[in-house]
Parts: C-alpha cells; sequence; structure tokens
C-alpha cells in the first residue's frame, strides 16, 4: 500500500470512527438523566476511570504486582488505550457538535509545532 492509499485509508477510517463516536453520543444521551451540565462532566470523568485501567494493565502486563504476577498483556493495554481515545473522543463530541474539526484543527497545530513551526506560539 503506497502512502496516498494508507493516507485515503486512514481518512476514511477517522471518518468511520466519528460516525460511530456520533452513535455513541446519541445512546449515551438517550440514555441520559443527567443535567447536560452534569453529564458532560460526568463523561470528561469518564477519562480518569479509562486511563487508570491503562495504568492497572500496564503493571499486570510488566508483572509489577507481586500479588497477582503477569495479570495482563500488551494487547489488553493496547485494548484500554483504545478506550481512554473512544472516551476521549464521546467527550469532546459531547462539549462540541464539531468535534471531528476541533481535532483535526488541534493535530494540524500539534503536528506544526512538533516540526518547530509556531513553537513561539505556545
Amino acid at each position: 500500500m503506497d502512502d496516498d492509499q494508507r493516507g485515503a485509508s486512514a481518512s476514511g477510517g477517522l471518518r468511520d470512527a466519528w460516525e460511530t463516536v456520533d452513535r455513541l453520543y446519541e445512546w449515551l444521551d438517550s440514555h441520559n438523566r443527567k443535567a447536560p451540565q452534569e453529564a458532560l462532566l460526568l463523561r470528561m470523568l469518564k477519562l480518569s476511570e479509562e486511563v487508570g485501567e491503562v495504568a492497572q494493565a500496564v503493571i499486570g502486563a510488566t508483572g509489577q504486582n507481586p500479588r497477582k504476577g503477569t495479570s495482563h498483556t500488551w494487547d489488553d493495554v493496547q485494548a484500554e488505550l483504545c478506550d481512554v481515545i473512544v472516551t476521549a473522543m464521546v467527550a469532546l463530541r459531547t462539549l462540541t457538535p464539531d468535534a471531528a474539526q476541533v481535532l483535526a484543527g488541534h493535530l494540524h497545530r500539534v503536528d506544526q509545532r512538533s516540526r518547530g513551526a509556531g513553537e513561539a506560539e505556545d
């Protein structure tokens, strides 16, 4: 697969991902019994829970808990990282209907910073 095909596949995949995030957002909202501001805050807090699960999986994959030994795999860590990403995307979508554009713009700025462009900005 050449770079153009990879880019097209990745952008199509990202488009599909945002469609899934929109469905998850709508599903969560249809089951929400909290005030909008409270629901938003709880979705933000959900990120902490998911990050904690990444830490738990890393500790388990490295066998750092003598009582539990090696209780997780690196595949478990990957899955937990994916949960963090999905949770963050849903939280961002809860904050703004323009989540895909907000992320794309932010990613572009981070990319530019990493290349040395715009270092004086942040």
